[in-house]
């Protein structure tokens, strides 16, 4: 067996292992563990293992060293390959979107992110105003609740199918004055929480960090608010009527 003419042949083209093995009719084991030992390699900046090794000549004392370039380099590569690993285990299981947006943050320091989250939450505190605002204390809103159906077959004569009657309904009706309450309460959690992210920011940024203003700014205009919140709810509860639930129901006997 050649073995310098298959190692030859590997070298030098693109044949695989297992077609050099099925032509020279040897196992693919036997040919792995040659490769392995023998260090084959395609890659022509890799030293051919056959070659005999240089010995280094050995310094005279007191000569001086010819260097060049940094003696102890930096590995540029260290945190790209962190990165690379942490990626690839977080592609694994999280979807796209998510993994996107992770890359985009790899460049925002623990006090970008918590100003961010300050903003997210004032806004949804702005929004909830649209969305849970009451108009008078005379306005309310009926709901309904819960509802009971009876379905009746209807004769093919009649057109066929089945008709669905309403056998029982119940509503609930919110008064202005438990709908504020309740955006009152929503808002007051709201508030502390925000307030506990200004805090967070402010113990984290930059003395030097023009969005320590706007966020002082903000503080106070939120302790402002949380003390008139805190003001209202207790004149809220001092007065507030009992929730009332009606019940509308009928039967056959009352048509």
């Amino acid at each position: 067996m050649n073995w310098d003419e298959i190692r030859k042949e590997f070298e030098t083209s693109k044949t695989t292992l297992k077609a050099l093995a099925e032509k020279h009719d040897v196992k693919i084991g036997t040919l792995k563990s040659r490769k392995s030992r023998e260090g084959w390699s395609r890659d022509p900046t890799k030293k051919d293992a056959t070659k005999k090794m240089k010995v280094a000549t050995p310094e005279k004392k007191g000569a001086p060293r010819n260097r060049s370039g940094n003696p102890a380099p930096k590995n540029q590569f260290t945190k790209r390959n962190k990165a690379s690993e942490k990626h690839g285990f977080f592609s694994k299981f999280l979807p796209a979107e998510t993994l996107e947006i992770i890359e985009q943050m790899e460049e925002r320091s623990p006090a970008d992110l918590i100003h961010d989250q300050i903003q997210i939450q004032y806004a949804a505190i702005l929004r909830a105003q649209n969305i849970m605002h009451v108009e008078s204390k005379n306005e309310m809103i009926k709901e309904l609740k819960k509802a009971k159906y009876e379905y009746h077959e209807i004769p093919k004569d009649q057109g066929g199918g089945v008709e669905k009657n309403v056998t029982e309904e119940e509503y609930e009706f919110q008064f202005a004055w438990d709908r504020h309450a309740t955006l009152l309460n929503a808002q007051s959690r709201a508030m502390s929480e925000l307030r506990s992210l200004i805090k967070q920011f402010l113990d984290m940024a930059h003395e030097d960090d023009e969005r320590r203003i706007k966020i002082e700014q903000m503080r106070l205009n939120v302790d402002k608010t949380k003390a008139e919140i805190e003001k209202i709810s207790n004149d809220d509860k001092n007065g507030a009527p009992p929730v009332i639930n009606i019940v509308d129901a009928w039967s056959d006997d009352d048509e």
